[in-house]
């Protein structure tokens, strides 16, 4: 006698039989996120993550973040530590941060985000998910203690501006990242725009203090790399790496190159120990 998933596999094609099993194990997020990504640019809105509504204020950019932490986990770390100390430099509207209070419940966590309208996002999210723990603070990192301008695109784009930024500029504090490495930290996230390597370079001294470093390296139209500075840095430090590209990308760079709010070049740089 045939089985009725016999006759299943017998009569109904391959591709849909693929369609309904990707289906059937589609979580409600993976669906509502499936959702938002037909919702316009900077469409603020609200998703059920795990046990409560995380608020965001673009539709694309929480969809990208979302698929980059939640599904890729390219943030995942292994420790031995009860209580890991994070830095998380550029924490935005706080995926970052809840994906590391998912994987270590017990973690100590300093969160950096200096635009007043996206940290309003991100001190939200942190109450609405009872996150303790967390030390939010709302100023830029830099190499010195000063007030700069900072272009606020909306979303996850913000940066220190520079002189070709006309529009959505704010005034922002700044903070040197040193205070915050002077003892055994577990992760270094790092992705504040294009100041990476300034930011680094200030601190270098004492990066022997970190186990593991993500940097979003961020190039930009018309101005010199430093690509090959950070990696020097990393490299001193007594770090080994992996180069992953990311985000804006050229396909044929000798015939054209492709920007987004003036950045043509995005990698995400993943630094550890052996």
């Amino acid at each position: 006698m045939i089985s009725v998933k016999q006759l299943f596999k017998k009569f109904i094609p391959p591709i849909l039989i693929d369609l309904y099993r990707r289906k059937a194990n589609e979580r409600p997020v993976d669906i509502e996120v499936a959702r938002i990504r037909q919702l316009p640019r900077y469409k603020n809105g609200k998703v059920k993550l795990n046990n409560g509504f995380f608020y965001f204020p673009d539709s694309a950019s929480f969809c990208f973040i979302y698929d980059e932490i939640f599904k890729k986990e390219i943030y995942k770390f292994n420790t031995t530590s009860p209580i890991p100390y994070i830095v998380d430099a550029g924490a935005n509207i706080g995926l970052s941060v809840l994906y590391f209070k998912q994987l270590y419940p017990n973690s100590k966590i300093v969160a950096f985000e200096p635009d007043d309208y996206i940290f309003s996002y991100l001190k939200k999210n942190i109450i609405e998910h009872e996150l303790d723990g967390v030390l939010l603070i709302k100023k830029a990192l830099w190499d010195n203690e000063t007030s700069l301008k900072f272009y606020s695109e909306g979303a996850d784009g913000g940066r220190i501006a520079n002189q070709n930024d006309k529009d959505k500029i704010i005034n922002v504090q700044t903070i040197q990242l040193r205070e915050f490495i002077s003892k055994k930290v577990d992760l270094l996230k790092i992705d504040i725009e294009g100041a990476e390597t300034k930011v680094l370079i200030n601190c270098r001294d004492l990066l022997v203090n970190v186990e593991r470093i993500f940097v979003e390296y961020h190039s930009f139209r018309n101005e010199p790399q430093e690509l090959h500075h950070l990696l020097s840095i990393l490299n001193s430090a007594g770090f080994k790496y992996q180069v992953q590209h990311i985000g804006v990308f050229s396909p044929n760079p000798f015939v054209k190159i492709n920007s987004y709010i003036n950045m043509d070049l995005q990698l995400n740089i993943f630094a550890y120990r052996l």
